[in-house]
């Protein structure tokens, strides 16, 4: 049966009118967290209304961007792509790149804004205090959480594209040990203090797998004043589309947007087209608020939805199932028939899937001039190739 976690009621806040009937609800105690006694703006929804606030939007970028209801593309995926060019170590996760090669990082950011990315995000995931302290360098937490905020405005500042903060699940939630809750808070709290002190415009909370810790996290952020993007991992338990904690999705995404988040949506694990039917699911349900759609770049299938059950255990090699540029041109296109308006990447994305998508989407980066007639192509093309016709028709012959 599918859990709900009873809402809390929030000062100021636009209750929401939509209703799940068709599915019974039961009560799941251990979700419960302390709600901050703050209130949250109205929104409207996305889809078959007007921009959500166009009132709040006038002193933020991003807002101004999410208003015009316009595709908001984010491009992300930079350990795996940065440990593929030999600068990272991608399973701790940490992002020390930032402090020992700054050229590295602040070139991919601006690959990424070539492609068509609106969004320079901060390489600030996984750089929380408990991860560093696993390694051994807690110490550098606060030079590192700058450094990776400076580049990606610096880049933002030339390109005149939108800074963001960025927070990630801690791996220290425990949905059962209210300890663990405040820990996470204070992690929260001090990178979301780092970022707005760097002028980021809205701060992303991601990878998240139990409701509850996002909803930690959206509490920090509203704290700070910054608008808020939560997007959780969806992991492989059937077609019931839950969380790790037990709560659906659809539950979890709507409280979510009546919290206060601005956008609410899926990153990594799943794949371009295992990330599809959980997204259908939440249009289906009524969830027409802006939501967001980043996958892994991985060819995962329905019977291996997430992209790590594509290896073998304690054998992380994903190189022969990464999706092409034609998975993210179809991807992009299924984003629009659903309405998806913030759309992006993830782990093992290059630069060629980010431009592939942006214009699936409707946009036209600079990247998308040296998009490849393939017409022309000594191998592939119609109109070239050896003597007479193609190469490959030569060779059928």
């Amino acid at each position: 049966a599918r859990m709900r976690v009873p809402k809390a009621p929030i000062v100021s806040c636009a209750a929401s009118t939509r209703t799940i009937a068709a599915h019974s609800c039961h009560t799941a105690d251990t979700c419960r967290l302390p709600i901050a006694k703050v209130g949250f703006p109205a929104m409207h929804t996305h889809k078959n209304t007007r921009p959500f606030s166009a009132v709040a939007a006038e002193g933020n970028k991003f807002l101004r961007v999410l208003s015009s209801g316009k595709p908001i593309v984010c491009a992300k995926g930079y350990l795996f792509e940065l440990e593929k060019r030999g600068y990272a170590k991608i399973l701790p996760f940490v992002p020390e790149v930032s402090l020992s090669h700054p050229e590295v990082v602040k070139q991919l950011h601006r690959e990424f804004v070539c492609a068509g990315s609106d969004i320079v995000q901060a390489l600030t995931w996984y750089a929380s205090r408990r991860q560093l302290r696993l390694m051994g360098k807690e110490d550098r937490l606060e030079a590192l959480n700058r450094a990776a905020l400076q580049h990606a405005r610096e880049v933002a500042e030339e390109t005149g594209t939108i800074l963001a903060g960025t927070v990630c699940k801690t791996t220290v939630y425990n949905p059962s040990d209210p300890e663990t809750w405040e820990e996470v808070r204070l992690m929260f709290r001090e990178q979301i203090r780092w970022a707005a002190e760097e002028g980021a415009e809205f701060i992303i909370g991601e990878n998240f797998n139990h409701h509850g810790e996002a909803v930690i996290a959206l509490e920090e952020i509203k704290l700070s004043g910054l608008p808020a993007v939560i997007t959780f991992t969806l992991s492989n338990r059937g077609d019931q589309f839950l969380l790790r904690d037990g709560v659906h999705i659809v539950d979890a995404f709507e409280q979510l947007h009546d919290k206060g988040a601005k956008i609410v949506g899926l990153n990594c694990h799943r794949g371009l087209e295992t990330i599809v039917p959980p997204l259908q699911a939440l249009r289906d349900a009524g969830c027409d608020f802006p939501l967001a759609a980043l996958p892994a770049a991985s060819q995962s299938t329905g019977e291996k939805p997430t992209t790590q059950e594509l290896s073998a255990p304690g054998k992380p090699d994903h190189d022969c199932h990464t999706a092409t540029r034609y998975d993210f041109e179809a991807f992009g296109k299924e984003c629009r028939r659903l309405g998806i308006q913030y759309v992006g990447t993830c782990c093992r994305t290059a630069v060629h899937h980010v431009h592939a998508l942006a214009m699936a989407v409707g946009r036209a980066p600079e990247a998308g001039a040296l998009v490849p007639d393939i017409t022309k192509h000594f191998v592939y093309g119609e109109d070239a190739g050896y003597l007479q016709g193609s190469f490959l028709s030569g060779a059928g012959n």
